[in-house]
Formats: C-alpha cells, structure tokens, sequence
C-alpha cells in the first residue's frame, strides 16, 4: 500500500519497476482514458446520458422498437468518437505493448482509441462503435463508411436497419471479449486500471479477479475510486495522457 506522502514522481518509478518486474501484465482502460481525445464519459455532466435517458435510447428493446429516434443519439456519439484521435495515453500503452511489456489492454471503450493509437492485442469488451452489423443477417461494414445522413442506416443485403458493433443495455457481452478478460485477468500478475471506476459488472470484477490470483493492480485515476486502498495496491492521482508516458520513459530507463 502506498503512503498518503508517496509523491507522484515516487509512484511513477514505482510502478515502472512492477511493470519491469512482473511476468504478465495487463491493462483495464474506461472513459477516463478517452476524455483527453474529446470524448466526455456517458455519465459526466456533459456527457450523452446528462442529454439521453439511456433506458430510452441505449437498450436493446429501445432500440428495437425506434430504431429512427436511437439513431438520433447514435449519430450524436458517432460524430463525436470518429472525429477523436489518439491521445498521449494510448500512445504509451501500445509502446509498452510493443517492448513485450503488456500482454493486453481490456477496454470498456467502443471507440478503437487505442487500435488507433497502435495497440494490437485490444479486448473490446462493449464491442466496437467502428463498425455497424445488421443484427437480421449478420452483414458487417465500417461505420466510417457511411455519410450518417440518412438514419436510420439500412442492410444493403436485407434492407433491416443496421446497428453499431456495440453492447447495448440488455444484450449480453460478447462470451469471446468475456472469456478472453477473464484468462487475461486470472493468469497475470499486474493489472493496471485506467479511467474507470470499476463499478459496472461485469467488466468492475476484472481487477477483483486478478487480485485473488495474486495480481497487483496500479490504478491511475483523477480520483480516489471504490478500488482505491481495498483492490489497489496504490493509486496515482492524475490524467493517463499525463501519467502514462511517464511510466513509459521510467520503464526505459530500467530496461536499458
């Protein structure tokens, strides 16, 4: 646990050398990650759920039944995620990747940030707002494809009404994205959480997960979250776009 004095540049080196040090390591990123590229968490003040009840407009049975006023909000979301590029953040953890250092990055986010940003092993947990499916006969394309100014977006193969690659409220999570977490979780040794709270299941128990198989997990935060001194083993306060590079060069010093 780490000491209320730890100053930032302390846990910086600290967890540096855990990552250095541990034979797996893994990444679990939430909003907190993308609000750096543009793209405000659902939840904040500012966010799509302040302007769109998401039983209203984010459940499956929503979405069925009026699929014309969903896409409303889902244009909303596609205009602002597919104009967002890469930030600092996601540019380190796919660096980390690429020295052999991190195993996977396991995103709550739909947005392909972190592809974007040159990761390669990404676990979409909520799927993927990239790519639209016809949920009638499986037909897939690239949402950056479509001009978005007729909505909803019809199959070009059945003429049903395309939906994006995403977890709506009421489906289920992909049992590839669920299974593949969970392995990742339970056969790692350091996990590090960033942006997110941790607090929707069932991608919140990923950490616990990890931690009653002996994993250490390094939270990176704006804030303390429910994690916070009960399954982290310490928390540095600040932006990923900020922290993360940090890490990044302290990593290379250790290693060089």
């Amino acid at each position: 646990m780490s000491s209320a004095t730890d100053t930032e540049e302390v846990l910086i080196t600290r967890a540096a050398k855990d990552i250095v040090d541990s034979h797996k390591t893994i990444a679990l990123t939430g909003a907190g990650i993308s609000v750096e590229s543009g793209i405000p968490d659902f939840r904040s003040a500012g966010g799509l759920w302040s302007k769109y009840d998401p039983e209203e407009y984010a459940h499956i049975s929503a979405f069925r039944s009026n699929p014309t006023k969903v896409w409303q909000m889902i244009k909303e979301m596609m205009d602002l995620v597919l104009g967002a590029e890469p930030n600092p953040a996601h540019v380190a953890l796919a660096e980390l990747e690429q020295m052999g250092l991190l195993s996977s990055i396991i995103t709550q986010n739909v947005d392909g940030l972190h592809q974007r940003g040159g990761a390669k092993k990404v676990i979409e947990f909520h799927g993927s707002n990239q790519w639209l499916v016809c949920l009638q006969c499986g037909y897939r394309q690239e949402a950056v494809s479509l001009s978005f100014e007729e909505i909803p977006p019809l199959c070009p193969e059945c003429d049903s009404v395309l939906k994006p690659d995403v977890v709506f409220f009421g489906e289920p999570i992909p049992w590839e994205a669920q299974t593949g977490s969970f392995e990742e979780a339970r056969t790692c040794g350091l996990v590090l959480v960033i942006g997110t709270s941790a607090v929707v299941y069932p991608a919140a128990g990923i950490p616990t997960s990890a931690k009653q198989s002996g994993a250490k997990i390094i939270e990176i935060n704006t804030e303390p979250t429910p994690l916070t001194g009960y399954i982290s083993d310490y928390l540095i306060q600040g932006t990923a776009g900020a922290i993360l590079p940090k890490i990044v060069e302290e990593v290379k010093k250790h290693i060089s």
